[in-house]
């Protein structure tokens, strides 16, 4: 699943780059799908060796799996109406890319995966990196390419770590 939200992310960077015709936009979509479908059919062959590493759910991880991805989209949300209604439109990447990092930190518990540890803090520092640009005054479309791409690859070398190391 890591990998088809960095191909939502990618996507979005590519959306920065030009028209949806131009070589760039169109190389960026066609490298996340290849990316994307390589990370999946790694997560899902089947002479796979199983994990070497046991899991330890906590009690209720799915209620609190369920919780955190509630307020995860609620925060979602409220950054896309907030950003809009100041009029700072392109500090939404940045923010979205924060909620989504700040909420590996507490699936990593419920998952028992430390792998979301890194991912959390590294979504987190794309967001600051995605703010530092808005403050700077760039432009909406460079902070959208940094922060999707950025997003992307982080997410994309979680999931090639957990397709392959479990």
């Amino acid at each position: 699943m890591l990998s088809v939200f960095a191909l939502v992310w990618a996507v979005a960077a590519a959306s920065g780059t030009g028209s949806a015709t131009d070589v760039a936009p169109l190389g960026i979509e066609v490298a996340a799908l290849v990316l994307t479908a390589a990370a999946i059919y790694l997560g899902y062959r089947k002479d796979a060796p199983p994990s070497p590493r046991t899991v330890s759910l906590p009690a209720n991880w799915a209620r609190g799996v369920g919780i955190v991805n509630s307020v995860e989209l609620v925060a979602v949300f409220a950054v896309i109406a907030v950003s809009n209604a100041s009029g700072h439109p392109e500090a939404v990447p940045a923010g979205i890319a924060l909620v989504v990092g700040l909420h590996f930190f507490p699936l990593a518990r419920l998952y028992d995966q430390w792998q979301y540890r890194w991912t959390a803090a590294l979504l987190t520092a794309v967001a600051v990196t995605g703010f530092v640009l808005v403050a700077a005054g760039l432009a909406s479309e460079t902070v959208r390419i940094v922060v999707g791409l950025g997003s992307a690859v982080v997410l994309w070398a979680s999931s090639y770590h957990l397709a392959v190391r479990g």
